[in-house]
This record gives structure tokens, C-alpha cells and sequence, in this order.
């Protein structure tokens, strides 16, 4: 791993089938609303935290997910495809003493 400060990379780039497209980006976002899902059980019951910022996050990725459904869906009855890029881009920074937790 570079020591750098910052990382880029391409994590998705292509074109792909309406049905391609939807597995390869619900993994993805399937995949964080799981992270979320655990990330906000953990904090109820540790922390006694009903609103969380994982608890957003789902709902977003949720609309996220139900809007991909309906591009796929659009595409196929055009005979469209998807173009996707995704990129990742990591900044380190410093940990606030106030942000860290137990």
C-alpha cells in the first residue's frame, strides 16, 4: 500500500448490460446498506442510539438501489445499456480527539 496521504482508484469502468449493470451496482450497494444495517444495531445497543448516521445511510442507499431497478427497467425497454465509472478517492486525515471511540 502507498504511504501517501491520498489513493485513487477505479474500482468500476465499462459498459454493460441493463442486467450486468444491476448486479454489479446492487453488490455494491447491498453491500453497504449490510455494513449500515450491522453498524446500526451495534450503536442501539451499545450506546442506546436510535438515530444514527447508518440508519440514514440505509435509507439512502435504499433510494440509491430502487432507483437503479428503475433505470434497469428503462433501459431494457429503450435497448439501452450502462456506462459506469466508478471511482474510489481516500484522503487520510487527522482523527479528532473528540471523534474517537471506545
Amino acid at each position: 500500500m502507498k504511504t501517501e496521504k491520498e489513493l485513487q482508484f477505479q474500482l468500476v469502468e465499462g459498459e454493460y448490460a441493463p442486467l450486468e449493470a444491476k448486479k454489479i451496482l446492487l453488490g455494491l450497494i447491498n453491500s453497504k446498506i449490510n455494513f449500515h444495517q450491522l453498524e446500526h444495531f451495534s450503536n442501539e445497543i451499545r450506546f442506546n442510539e436510535k438515530n444514527s448516521h447508518s440508519k440514514l445511510r440505509v435509507e439512502l442507499l435504499t433510494d440509491a438501489a430502487d432507483n437503479i431497478s428503475d433505470l434497469v427497467a428503462y433501459s431494457t425497454a429503450n435497448n439501452m445499456q450502462f456506462k459506469i465509472e466508478g471511482n474510489i478517492q481516500i484522503t487520510l486525515v487527522p482523527v479528532e480527539k473528540t471523534a474517537l471511540k471506545a
